[in-house]
């Protein structure tokens, strides 16, 4: 009796952790590398994930019910990041081509850039790094200081910018003084901003007025400093209000609460350096993660073969919300 109640028990307990560790999240390498993957933004409209290999401006489009990769656009000799879906439009994009704001024509190798405006004319080593639009199709963006492939990033010389209908060609200068302009997003309720200068290590919310679209009250509800895990980069939130953040230079992606600035999951991704975050799939409750290996030396590549692949992450038990869309 003793021996199959043991049997019994131990039946319950494969059992038991066989659950658990299908309920674990799952990371999935599904594209080829690039040289430095960015800026992933999934369009429902035509079942993509697109993103971005800044140095090489390409738009790079994977398929997720083919589970294929192709190229969108190409302007080879400019860096080009971000990409933003457009309003009743999913054939076009705006994005940050060097310091240009512009329309994009995916899938149109003869169309050429529309220039929208040029910002920063006294920098004219910047360039625009990530962006986003908010609920009202303004278009939050911003720049960076220059940063050579073997140096020190020029600090403070980078801001981050919006854009709307009425401002196309005078936007606003929404914070200045930025080095990295990264991640962004906004809280469910939509009275809170979120935002990242990468190389302060923090997370910083703002009260946020949509009407406006202005902002106030800086505080910091996450940092990095202390705990030595990367560097914040792309961001974006959740069903349940809690930001997904890539950690550049941490092989990881991070969960945190904002509300309460406590860190609630760290999920490890077989690339050094993770750039992004966004929600995708049909049920938008797949997390892909675009990664870089510019930086990494030819042994780091070794070890990290898939660095600079877009990584698929399942098994979260929670899902995003789609992105708003651009209406300039």
């Amino acid at each position: 009796m003793r021996c199959w109640v043991n049997i019994l028990a131990f039946c319950c307990w494969v059992q038991g952790n066989m659950a658990q560790n299908f309920n674990q999240p799952s990371v999935t390498q599904v594209t080829e590398p690039v040289n430095m993957g960015e800026s992933p933004v999934w369009d429902r409209r035509v079942g993509k994930l697109f993103f971005v290999d800044i140095h090489d401006g390409r738009i790079m489009a994977y398929d997720y019910d083919k589970q294929t990769m192709d190229v969108a656009a190409e302007f080879s000799g400019n860096d080009l990041t971000p990409i933003i879906l457009t309003k009743n439009n999913p054939n076009v994009m705006i994005a940050g081509l060097n310091r240009n704001l512009a329309k994009i024509a995916l899938y149109n190798k003869s169309a050429e850039a529309h220039i929208l405006h040029t910002v920063q004319n006294e920098k004219p080593k910047n360039r625009f790094n990530d962006g986003k639009a908010d609920s009202r199709g303004r278009v939050w963006i911003g720049t960076m200081g220059h940063e050579p492939s073997n140096g020190s990033l020029e600090l403070n010389a980078g801001a981050l910018f919006k854009f709307s209908k009425d401002n196309v060609k005078t936007p606003t200068v929404v914070i200045p003084k930025i080095s990295i302009s990264n991640g962004l997003t906004w809280s469910l309720d939509g009275t809170l901003f979120y935002y990242i200068d990468t190389p302060s290590e923090e997370v910083v919310q703002y009260d946020y007025y949509a009407e406006n679209g202005s902002i106030a009250n800086k505080k910091v509800v996450f940092s990095t400093k202390e705990k030595k895990m990367g560097y914040p980069d792309g961001m974006t939130i959740d069903e349940n209000g809690n930001l997904w953040i890539a950690l550049y230079n941490g092989g990881s992606v991070i969960e945190i609460n904002p509300s309460k600035g406590t860190l609630l999951r760290r999920i490890p991704i077989p690339a050094q350096y993770t750039t992004s975050v966004a929600w995708g799939g049909p049920n938008l409750d797949v997390l892909f993660v675009t990664t870089a290996k510019r930086s990494l030396t030819l042994k780091e590549r070794e070890g990290q073969p898939g660095a600079g692949s877009l990584y698929a992450v399942t098994n979260l038990g929670v899902r995003g919300l789609p992105e708003f869309e651009a209406d300039l």
